[in-house]
């Protein structure tokens, strides 16, 4: 297994795996009402998210097979983190969280972040030290709760 920055090229197969994942955090099995979303992770809105200065993308792979990305918008959001769904529960999304995270640091974040939380995907936040700042959302198909994160012995403690 490899993990690295991705590039443009990895937007249709990052692409495919959010849209492989979707029936277990869309409201809807049919994702309806999902059509913003859908548009947002589009391989088109990957490619110019994945080239824009204030988004930092890495990707894991084993060969050809795309295992998960991370995401950081702003250096402070948590913009995505997927895991392909044989590969979950097995660290990876750590693994990429603590990739994300300390490039963020290492970049100037004091030591804050913030998710938006698939409903399903909450209890793995907590346990990276995210507690909610909010109360759960409905919008765009999806639910999901707002969540923060303070890093202990950061600049924000």
């Amino acid at each position: 297994m490899q993990i690295r920055r991705a590039t443009v090229f990895d937007a249709p197969r990052i692409h495919s795996l959010i849209m492989s994942l979707t029936p277990m955090f869309m409201l809807s099995p049919t994702g309806e009402g999902g059509e913003a979303f859908f548009t947002s992770v589009s391989a088109a809105s990957m490619q110019g998210y994945i080239g824009a200065p204030n988004f930092s993308f890495w990707v894991a792979e084993d060969g050809p097979r795309l295992l998960g990305m991370v995401a950081l918008r702003d250096n402070r959001h948590l913009f995505n983190l997927f895991i392909a769904a044989g590969n979950q529960r097995q660290g990876l999304g750590s693994q990429l969280w603590q990739i994300a995270r300390d490039h963020a640091l290492a970049h100037g974040n004091p030591g804050e972040f913030t998710v938006n939380a698939s409903v399903n995907a909450v209890a793995l936040y907590e346990r990276f030290g995210f507690v909610a700042s909010g109360p759960r959302v409905e919008q765009h198909g999806l639910a999901f709760v707002p969540m923060q994160l303070v890093v202990p012995g950061s600049n924000s403690t």
